[in-house]
């Protein structure tokens, strides 16, 4: 009984259904000092752990650069802001950790469906639209900055070549 109270405070609703051997695009705020933004990680998924439970997770694994990068997505965390599942594949296992040995095209299964689904958080684009103001803003203030420096600039220069003058009159 608790346990259902707690998922419907939670837990996310209408996540699409994940199953390993599908290509997914996981969307993410990534905190950097004060900045946020929202950065995609697309993958296979190699394995999915606890279901749709509020511990649920998956892992998502992509080459990146010829290097093999696997991450670990709560599937609940409210880190992750959108998830997109790109490609479906029939695989007969339901952990694909052999994944990890084999390179190229090895790597790809033959039978892929075209199946498109989404799950996005209510909240992700008023985010998003709060983090592209606060972007704005600081260009903003950058391009005032900018400004000024170089009125200061162009003042010191006109005081500097006004000396120089006075300094060739004196000198003759």
């Amino acid at each position: 009984m608790k346990l259902q109270e707690l998922t419907k405070q939670f837990g996310k609703k209408n996540i699409p259904q994940i199953h390993p051997g599908d290509t997914i695009r996981v969307s993410f705020k990534i905190t950097e000092g004060k900045k946020t933004r929202i950065q995609a990680f697309e993958g296979i998924c190699i394995a999915l752990k606890n279901g749709q439970s509020l511990n649920g997770s998956f892992t998502v694994r992509k080459i990146s650069s010829g290097i093999g990068v696997e991450r670990v997505f709560p599937l609940h965390s409210p880190l992750v802001t959108k998830i997109e599942k790109i490609k479906s594949r029939q695989v007969r296992q339901s952990k694909l950790y052999f994944v990890r040995g084999l390179v190229g095209k090895k790597a790809k299964k033959a039978r892929e469906e075209k199946d498109y689904k989404m799950w996005e958080e209510a909240v992700a684009e008023e985010e998003i639209e709060k983090i592209e103001e606060e972007k704005k803003i600081e260009a903003e203030k950058k391009a005032e900055e900018k400004a000024k420096e170089k009125e200061q600039l162009e003042k010191q220069f006109e005081q500097a070549v006004s000396q120089h003058t006075q300094e060739e009159k004196t000198s003759k």
